[in-house]
């Protein structure tokens, strides 16, 4: 992962799994158990303790997912004092962007035509968006036309562009290197080549 949310992500995904797992294990026991056992029990039909077990213990599991999905959906929400604000613009099929903090710098962002030595094909844009490493970014985001998403999976991050709406999302990059992301809306005849690259320097 490529920033501390992402790695929140990852943590709450396997804390899931553990759980998932936990729940399966119990359940392919207790079904193999029944199906060796030859003997009934007279409350198989009715039981008021079994009921009550069933019907708390997954309200008790639902808590336990619950409770971190709500701390990571406020802490992705939160915009932590940022150092460095960047508005991005989608468009059928690319994406402009805009520095305001310092002189105002603007660009657009279209995917590379021909496929170069050391880059990803359909990944790659012919200008990088650069940020700082350990930098409180906020990112600003909306349309000019259709819907579009301004995505980078390894930063956790997914905001809708949407035309006459400005949508906020924060991130700190916590590693130098390039990043890759797409648009993950579907907007059109060339949505799948409007990629986003942003590489991070300290």
């Amino acid at each position: 992962s490529a920033s501390p949310i992402m790695e929140q992500l990852i943590f709450f995904h396997d804390h899931t799994l553990m759980i998932m797992l936990m729940i399966i294990t119990t359940v392919m026991y207790t079904m193999i158990s029944i199906m060796q056992n030859k003997q009934t029990s007279r409350y198989i039909l009715e039981g008021q303790m079994i009921e009550t077990l069933w019907t708390i213990a997954p309200a008790i599991i639902l808590v336990f997912i619950a409770m971190p999905s709500l701390r990571l959906l406020y802490l992705m929400d939160e915009v932590h004092n940022p150092t460095l604000t960047l508005k991005a613009v989608g468009h059928q099929w690319y994406w402009s962007y805009e520095y305001s903090d310092f002189t105002k710098l603007e660009f657009d962002s279209y995917m590379t035509q021909e496929q170069q030595e050391n880059t990803f094909r359909l990944l790659d844009t012919d200008n990088r968006i650069v940020l700082p490493v350990n930098s409180p970014t906020r990112m600003i985001v909306t349309a000019a036309d259709v819907l579009h998403s301004w995505t980078v999976p390894s930063l956790g991050v997914k905001t809708d562009a949407t035309p006459g709406r400005l949508n906020q999302v924060s991130f700190s990059i916590n590693r130098p290197g390039i990043l890759y992301g797409q648009c993950s809306e579907i907007c059109g005849a060339n949505h799948s080549f409007m990629p986003i690259t942003i590489e991070s320097v300290t």
